[in-house]
This record gives C-alpha cells, sequence and structure tokens, in this order.
C-alpha cells in the first residue's frame, strides 16, 4: 500500500512540474526580445554587485537557451573582469554533465543535445576550480527550489558540489512561484536573481 502510494505521489509530482514548466516555457517563448534583453540587463547588474561574483575566479555559466535570462553579456562581462569561464557539457548517452572551461566563445562553441551550445574540447573543471555556478531553471520557489527542463542533469550535478560554492539561479519575475512541488532528488540553489 505505501509503495502505491508513494508512487502515486511521485506521479502527482511530475505531472504538477509539466503543468508549471509547460506555462512558463510559453511565457518565456512569447516574451518580447525587447523586454528580455533589458530584464537580463538588470540580472547582470544584480550580478556584479555580489560579493561573491566579485571574488570569483572561476564562475560556470551556462549558454542561454530558448528565451532564458541572456547570458551572453555576462560572461563577456566577466571575460572582461578577467574571470575564466567554465560552461556545462552534457554526455546525452551517459546522462551526465560535467563543468568545462570556455576559452573563446567564438570559437570553441557547438550544439550539444537539445541544440544547447557547449564547448567542443573538454578541458575538465574539478570542483576545487570553480568559485560560483549560475544556474539555469524554467521556474524558482521563494525558497531556491528549482524547477529545470526535466532531464535531471543539473540535479545530478548540483548534489555533489562542495558547500561553500555558491550557486545562483537567474529567472524573470514571472518565473518566481510560491511554491514548487519537489522531490527528494531536487536540488535548491542558493541564491535567485531576478529582475
Amino acid at each position: 500500500m505505501l509503495k502505491l502510494f508513494l508512487e502515486v505521489e511521485r506521479s502527482s509530482v511530475f505531472r504538477q512540474k509539466q503543468i508549471i514548466r509547460e506555462r512558463i516555457i510559453t511565457l518565456l517563448r512569447n516574451q518580447e526580445e525587447e523586454k528580455r534583453s533589458a530584464k537580463s540587463l538588470v540580472i547582470l547588474n544584480r550580478l556584479l554587485k555580489m560579493q561573491e561574483f566579485q571574488n570569483a575566479v572561476t564562475v560556470l555559466f551556462y549558454y542561454a537557451f530558448l528565451g532564458e535570462v541572456e547570458t551572453i553579456e555576462m560572461i563577456k562581462r566577466a571575460q572582461q573582469l578577467g574571470k575564466r569561464i567554465g560552461l556545462p557539457k552534457i554526455i546525452k548517452e551517459k546522462n551526465i554533465m560535467y563543468s568545462t572551461l570556455a576559452e573563446d566563445l567564438n570559437a570553441d562553441l557547438e550544439d550539444g543535445p537539445y541544440g544547447i551550445k557547449q564547448t567542443k574540447e573538454s578541458k575538465v573543471l574539478s570542483f576545487k576550480d570553480i568559485d560560483m555556478i549560475i544556474v539555469p531553471g524554467i521556474a524558482f520557489d521563494k525558497n531556491n527550489n528549482r524547477l529545470g527542463r526535466g532531464g535531471g542533469y543539473y540535479d545530478r550535478f548540483l548534489k555533489d558540489i562542495p558547500a561553500n560554492i555558491p550557486t545562483v539561479g537567474l529567472a524573470f519575475d514571472f518565473q518566481i512561484v510560491d511554491n514548487l512541488p519537489t522531490d527528494k532528488h531536487d536540488v535548491p540553489v542558493r541564491h535567485v536573481l531576478t529582475n
């Protein structure tokens, strides 16, 4: 009986996540590019003011995808400040994600799984080399819980990071909800920056 209850509960959480994911992805896709750029700039300025960012030598970013908070300008600004940039690399066949050094965004990138840009070469960054992780999300809640795209790559990656590495979610105001359904595999971020 308990096993059946847990399966029903898990499928309910899964369904709730799907509903939220679909609604917010629609909002992301329908957002005007001008508004997306302006809101992304506000979030960039908030990131630049964070002490953890100012102190970071190496920052793991993500390459914005399908209406997400724009990260290219953030990456460029971080490089101008002398920071090393990491990007995630997904190996779909092995169901894993790891971080790689991205030295030249024009030359180092290729389309990875799901059409997301990632590095061609795999200069792997260990956790000891990373000072901050910028995390994408479809939605975040007021407790910094995160709803991703559903592959679980970031949750598996984040569960192993040391507690001293700050994790920062980036989200537009409409991506913040009161409460997200969660299960034991979900890993919250430490901070969420919004416009």
